[in-house]
């Protein structure tokens, strides 16, 4: 890594999914930008958008016991700009919230957690 590029505590994160199609719309539809879809192997993926001195990550499509992440490392994705707007679309695209927005100390915004199509517990965060 060069002296200059950004580092960050969070590089890549996968989302693990059953139905690779079902859960697309629905991040789609919910974050208002669409995905690549890419093979990999046995592996379908659903990227997300990000620059190249961003956070990467995607939805892989498997199963298993660890297909959905209910428990355990929690992904918050950005809801930027508003996190009330993105809230608004994830009943309308088959997900539920799971737990409120919730204001963080000292300017750091707000964030709430949504269960999605497949099950999976995800953080959603926003400065405002």
């Amino acid at each position: 890594m060069s002296s200059t590029a950004r580092r960050h505590a969070l590089n890549w994160f996968e989302i693990p999914v059953l139905d690779i199609e079902r859960a697309q719309r629905f991040y789609e539809s919910v974050l208002g930008s669409p995905m690549r879809r890419e093979q990999m192997g046995e592996h379908t993926l659903a990227l997300f958008p990000s620059d190249a001195d961003g956070v990467g990550g995607c939805l892989v499509a498997g199963s298993g016991p660890a297909w959905p992440a209910t428990v355990g490392s929690l992904v918050y994705l950005n809801a930027a700009p508003s996190l009330d707007a993105v809230l608004a679309r994830v009943e309308r695209a088959g997900g539920r919230l799971s737990m409120p927005k919730a204001t963080l100390p000292d300017g750091m915004g707000v964030f709430a957690h949504i269960t999605d199509t497949e099950g999976n517990r995800v953080g959603l965060h926003a400065l405002a």
